[in-house]
């Protein structure tokens, strides 16, 4: 049976009244990717308010790990919500919190004891990750990499790379320094030449933390070189920089490991995690080796919903649903059954010149010309908005948008993934027929 279902044109009239609605209360600067608006979802299938079905294969901008309304978490939030909806840890403190960071701190890596600190989101988690580097080290530089994106709070925008709309308009905040990310395409470094580059950039004596995205996901899920990664560890051991790993969309078992960075066996002083950990509930957290923590001052870090009782009992459920349906092993499948067919794709469309990934993690990029490697935007676009049309939601990534990222529910059926790709597929044929 088919999971994709298109009665009206989209989008339908109802979703068009509510986009009026939109235009004359919703800030201007809040856009949306898909021009209907949903009514329901479940598992990998979203249903809109006209009644038409699709397959979101960007997971909620990758928050759905496990999909939309899992009943078992919906049950846990429920219970959670008739005890009590809120209670500030730092005044009247609950056992969720307690029970969260433990299962947190027993999956992450690293032989030495660690700590938890949960927040509401991403940037807001990556922030705090820098001022636990800061506060630790009493250091203010913050080392960071071309295609980055980590947020868009006034110091995560200077740390993400893309100037436009972030940095052009709202300015920038002080002590980041950017390095250039290794590229074959343009013969750029090895990862031996990571030091001397740092070293260029800032003394070691001001460097408080290196901050990076174990894979890249708004820059194209861009993966590193051999070595880079194991390199960045050895360099910042030897100067008493914090390894902080970006992990907000890579983590929670979208690699086919519970933390991106075991893909490497590498175990960085923090770790950054939001999105997936609690199903679409605001959460984020930041895992780190318990001596960085010990060395700030008390109340210092916190934030008055940051770990909400609902969001960390969602927290809860999702690790269990990821052991109990083995969503590990799964995301490795799937991740196989979709490079195969992007792989396809490839041979049958001359504008896609590279399939990456690391498990479900998996992405094509759109290129004009493989000698200048340049961008082909306008055919990615087109592609995206084609599998719209005809039920399938797609992610764009990369700094010129000609990249096409999947943040599948890694409760996806094969049947349903073979659907969707199905329409990506005919998407790719279309578009590259017409041009």
């Amino acid at each position: 049976m088919k999971s994709i279902r298109i009665r009206t044109k989209i989008p339908g009239p109802e979703s068009l009244r509510m986009a009026a609605r939109k235009e004359k209360y919703v800030a201007s600067p809040v856009g949306t990717l898909s021009p209907f608006y949903i009514a329901k979802g479940s598992g990998a299938v979203v249903e809109d308010v006209d009644g038409n079905q699709f397959l979101d294969f960007t997971g909620g901008w990758g928050c759905l790990v496990v999909g939309y309304s899992p009943p078992s978490l919906l049950k846990a939030a429920k219970e959670q919500m008739e005890n009590y909806i809120h209670s500030d840890f730092t005044a009247t403190p609950y056992e969720p919190w307690v029970k969260c960071a433990e299962m947190l701190v027993k999956r992450a890596p690293g032989r030495f004891e660690k700590q938890v600190i949960f927040f509401n989101g991403g940037a807001e988690a990556v922030e705090n990750a820098v001022k636990i580097a800061r506060g630790a080290t009493g250091r203010r530089g913050v080392v960071v990499f071309e295609k980055a994106f980590h947020g868009r709070s006034l110091l995560t925008m200077t740390m993400t790379h893309r100037a436009m709309p972030y940095k052009h308009i709202y300015g920038t905040a002080p002590d980041v320094h950017r390095l250039p990310y290794p590229d074959a395409h343009f013969n750029r470094y090895g990862a031996r030449d990571f030091e001397r580059l740092l070293l260029n950039a800032i003394s070691p004596e001001e460097a408080a933390c290196v901050v990076i995205e174990p894979i890249q996901g708004e820059g194209g899920f861009n993966i590193p070189p051999k070595g880079f990664l194991e390199e960045i560890r050895r360099v910042t051991k030897k100067y008493g920089i914090l390894f902080v790993a970006d992990e907000v969309q890579s983590g929670f078992g979208r690699t086919g490991k519970f933390f991106a960075v075991e893909n490497w066996n590498l175990v960085p002083d923090l770790i950054v995690l939001g999105k997936s950990i609690a199903a679409g509930f605001p959460l984020s957290a930041v895992v780190g080796n318990k001596k960085y923590f010990d060395k700030l001052p008390l109340g210092s870090i916190g934030s008055t919903f940051g770990g909400n009782p609902v969001a960390l009992r969602a927290s809860i459920e999702v690790m269990r649903i990821i052991d109990r349906e083995k969503l590990l092993a799964r995301a490795v499948k799937l991740g196989r059954i979709i490079n195969r067919r992007f792989r396809k794709m490839m041979k049958k469309c001359p504008g896609i010149k590279e399939v990456r990934g690391i498990g479900s993690m998996q992405a094509i990029e759109f290129i004009k010309d493989e000698k200048t490697w340049q961008p082909d935007t306008q055919t990615c676009q087109k592609v995206i908005a084609r599998a719209l049309k005809n039920g399938v939601i797609l992610a764009g990534a990369g700094l010129n948008r000609n990249v096409i990222r999947l943040l599948i529910p890694l409760v996806i059926t094969d049947e349903q993934l073979n659907e969707g790709l199905d329409v990506v597929e005919e998407a790719v044929k279309f578009v590259s027929n017409r041009k």
